[in-house]
């Protein structure tokens, strides 16, 4: 079933008429609906404080906490979604690959995966290796209620990247001589990857999940040649796997101005679009049939509220004419951003754009 039709047989949900979930399918909306990668994270001092003395992978395992973390940045934003508090490793460490995620750093993996041998580490995903993702769940969507969640998981390639380094690279020269080396292995790997990644979101969806977003944080690294013949394959197979659930599905990478056309027939129904490209024309680029995210630079929050109205304003004024807008920025929050500022742009685009 499309993410683009109403749950054959079913009632619709609580979030179904939400302005988000009305975007992602290409329908009329009251206003531009607006939420923020890392949206909840280290630009809050509430999520500092309860993430005090609590490390990241602990953290992403409490559902008490996680639901506490998720629901911040909606009671103080307004914004029209939450997005599920976790990291893109936790299914990696939930089957068992020793990881940690590292202040500063990010993701470190002590044995990293470079033989065939290599590929034994990795084991399918059950829902009890993630019962607490359920847990969460459950929690969240009782007190968030006509508010969607977005749920979410790391694309195929960005996992093998960290799997393949042994953590955050700039040049991804392990992950691309294996690419090269070793096309076998490297499809072979990707392909457990997808499976992985797929059963993940598949426990956020039946948990609750209104809609998923597949990260592919790297794969702007790759030429379109190499995106086509080497990930595309992957992303798409983990898209199929819950194209039935009737969730829409976001894809979003950094750096991908010249695959947003390939991203967009992996299969998604709406494609995340960074702030290097306009959305007019990253519309061109994507084609029809798909609704756009984005593409405030998260840079700009660092400047005055004047200059982010006018950078705000281009972009709705680029994205007047798609199908359908997900206001969001081009990456994540970063650290130090004022949180006043992503609430003052959030009623920005919402009063900018009341029909």
């Amino acid at each position: 079933m499309s993410a683009n039709q109403s749950p054959a047989g079913k009632q619709p949900t609580a979030t179904y008429d939400s302005a988000f979930l009305k975007a992602c399918r290409r329908e009329p909306v009251p206003h531009t609906p607006v939420w923020f990668m890392r949206q909840a994270g280290r630009s809050l001092p509430e999520y500092r404080k309860v993430r005090e003395g609590i490390p990241m992978l602990e953290s992403c395992m409490r559902p008490e906490l996680v639901t506490e973390i998720t629901l911040q940045p909606v009671r103080r934003h307004g914004v029209d979604a939450a997005i599920y508090f976790s990291d893109i490793v936790v299914p990696l460490k939930a089957i068992g690959i020793d990881l940690d995620i590292k202040p500063g750093v990010g993701p470190v993996v002590e044995k990293p995966i470079r033989t065939r041998a290599d590929l034994a580490q990795l084991r399918d995903l059950t829902p009890e290796d993630v019962s607490y993702v359920t847990e969460a769940f459950g929690l969240l969507n009782r007190e968030l209620g006509a508010t969607p969640l977005i749920g979410f998981a790391g694309a195929p390639f960005t996992l093998a990247s960290y799997l393949v380094e042994g953590g955050p690279s700039r040049n991804h020269e392990h992950t691309k001589a294996l690419m090269y080396g070793d096309p076998q292995l490297w499809a072979d790997l990707l392909d457990r990857l997808a499976d992985i990644t797929a059963a993940f979101l598949k426990v956020q969806i039946e948990a609750g999940a209104s809609a998923v977003q597949l990260f592919d944080s790297w794969v702007g690294a790759l030429s379109p040649a190499d995106y086509r013949r080497s990930v595309m394959p992957a992303s798409s197979k983990v898209f199929e796997a819950v194209a039935g659930y009737g969730v829409p599905r976001i894809h979003f990478g950094v750096g991908t101005g010249e695959l947003l056309g390939l991203m967009g027939q992996a299969g998604a129904d709406v494609v995340g679009v960074d702030w290097r490209v306009p959305m007019d024309e990253a519309a061109r680029r994507v084609g029809p049939g798909k609704a756009l995210q984005g593409n405030l630079d998260p840079a700009i929050l660092f400047s005055t509220p004047q200059a982010v109205e006018t950078k705000t304003r281009e972009i709705l004024d680029a994205a007047a004419d798609l199908e359908g807008h997900v206001f969001n920025l081009g990456h994540g929050v970063l650290p130090d951003t004022d949180p006043d500022a992503l609430t003052r742009l959030v009623e920005y685009v919402h009063t900018q754009t009341a029909r």
